[in-house]
């Protein structure tokens, strides 16, 4: 399994943020509460991502992605009843958009939920700028 580890690590932070808080919260509390628990993992996170979208070699778009971790795992955060397809479709993209490999849909609803989503890669490797610089839109 991709980034194993890490996503693990994520995944814990996740489930203590639920544990302590609950569920009923908007999005922005969650968001805040995994930043100050990944922080204190010392897990390197970064928040609202600006991602650029590229077609060809033209910028079509951008995007910010709830959390990037470690800048290899993408975080999508909801606070839901439950999770949809259509969120798990967006983190694919979020996926397609980037050279990482993993994203982690988590939901702080009424009851915890994840899911982690491979995404291969592979052959969508840019030549060029490293994806680092794409993601941070440097």
């Amino acid at each position: 399994m991709i980034d194993e580890e890490l996503t693990g690590r994520i995944i814990s932070a996740f489930y203590t943020v639920y544990n302590t808080l609950g569920h009923g919260f908007i999005e922005s509390v969650y968001h805040n509460a995994m930043v100050i628990e990944m922080v204190r993992r010392s897990i390197a996170v970064e928040v609202e991502k600006p991602i650029t979208v590229y077609y060809s070699p033209t910028v079509v778009g951008t995007f910010e992605a709830d959390l990037v971790v470690e800048r290899r795992v993408i975080v999508e955060l909801k606070a839901k009843e439950k999770l949809v397809p259509a969120q798990e479709a967006q983190l694919t993209n979020y996926l397609r958009a980037t050279d990482m490999e993993i994203g982690l849909l988590l939901n702080f609803g009424k009851s915890a939920e994840f899911k982690r989503k491979p995404f291969e890669n592979r052959y969508k490797r840019r030549t060029g700028p490293d994806i680092l610089r794409h993601v941070s839109g440097d």
